[in-house]
């Protein structure tokens, strides 16, 4: 395996910003990863993530194991060659596709139904790495068990217990050099139980280190301190990557607790239902208000959907069910995060980290 390397560049207090070396290149953090479930980020191109200036991009090794499937995917050299992406991926296990189909569980691992045609599949640890090493990202993670939440103790008492153990079994079947695997950290909402599988997964030893199951049910004042006491059982010079988090305060406030990556599905679901992120909050575009609004969606916002178009053009696509609305929404809700990150990280290098938390907060808390 290949352990990841954070280098620190700036500190502010516990947020840190940095870079990641990974076997095939490095990217910035804190970083917003886009999500390709089925190899494209929805709506848009590798060559788009490359314009809007993404270092890295999800694909989701449940989906892509039934569709097209692993050895597929290795045929065409992984991941990234069968897209047409040069940046870097990253595999999440599937894990959160799988328990959301209600599978049976077991010690030994999951059984379920393809959404796709309803055929039965076994998921084990040993499976999930050895699709994702056919599936060749560069960071694949290992196969966790995510409870919802509210879920009661016992729950989330079997959840890390099965995710430890399970962890183990990854890590010893994990074979690729080139390869970096990431442990998950469970433990729900109680900050004892997060302690502990953050202590756990450290001891079993990995490249980099996930934080699950949290952003499923429970509150932003719920998740804060338990996500807070699993990042300080974590070491210092690896990557700490919250999942499937990416809504603006929950960012910028978990970037103060000290975590480094982030992917999440908001972006591209909000675009193609027609809402956009915007300094001023979430902007409806389908709204009547913007039939003649010949401003921008977000006149602070760089992305060239700004720089050419307007929000009466992008809501008349929507009027008239134009698929290029939820595309130029979409495009610009991720470059819009990743213009946020990078204010967060240009912020905890210069000093002014507080303020613009104050000001995400003040907008979107």
């Amino acid at each position: 395996m290949y352990k990841v390397h954070l280098e620190i560049d700036a500190r502010h207090e516990t947020a840190r910003t940095g870079v990641a070396h990974t076997h095939r290149g490095d990217y910035e953090t804190p970083c917003f990863m886009p999500v390709g479930t089925r190899g494209a980020v929805k709506y848009l191109s590798a060559a788009d993530y490359a314009a809007l200036g993404a270092r890295i991009v999800l694909g989701n090794t449940y989906h892509l194991m039934l569709r097209p499937g692993a050895d597929v995917v290795a045929h065409f050299g992984g991941l990234g060659k069968f897209t047409g992406w040069e940046g870097l991926t990253l595999t999440d296990s599937g894990g959160f596709q799988v328990f959301s189909l209600d599978p049976k569980v077991d010690d030994d691992g999951v059984t379920f139904r393809s959404t796709y045609d309803g055929s039965s599949h076994r998921f084990t640890p040993e499976v999930a790495v050895v699709t994702q090493e056919l599936i060749g990202a560069d960071i694949q993670m290992v196969l966790d068990v995510c409870a919802s939440l509210p879920s009661p103790p016992d729950i989330i008492r079997q959840a890390l217990e099965r995710t430890t153990e399970w962890a183990v079994r990854a890590k010893n079947t994990h074979t690729r050099v080139d390869q970096s695997l990431f442990g998950i950290v469970q433990g729900g909402v109680d900050e004892s139980m997060r302690r502990e599988s953050a202590q756990r997964t450290h001891e079993i030893g990995f490249d980099g280190y996930g934080i699950g199951g949290l952003s499923v049910g429970e509150t932003r004042s719920e998740m804060l301190p338990a996500l807070a006491a699993a990042i300080q059982e974590l070491p210092s010079d690896q990557p700490r990557y919250l999942m499937g988090v990416g809504d603006p305060a929950s960012l910028v406030e978990a970037v103060a607790l000290g975590v480094d990556q982030f992917d999440c599905v908001l972006q591209t679901r909000l675009g193609r239902h027609g809402t956009a992120l915007t300094s001023q909050g979430r902007a409806n575009i389908k709204n009547a208000v913007h039939r003649l609004a010949d401003e921008p969606l977000d006149s602070s916002c760089s992305c060239w959907v700004c720089a050419q178009h307007s929000r009466g053009y992008i809501r008349h696509l929507f009027q008239v069910t134009e698929p290029t609305a939820s595309r130029l929404v979409s495009i610009h809700n991720i470059s819009w995060t990743l213009q946020l990150m990078e204010a967060i990280r240009n912020a905890i290098r210069d000093g002014s980290f507080g303020s613009l938390r104050a000001q995400i907060l003040n907008v979107w808390g």
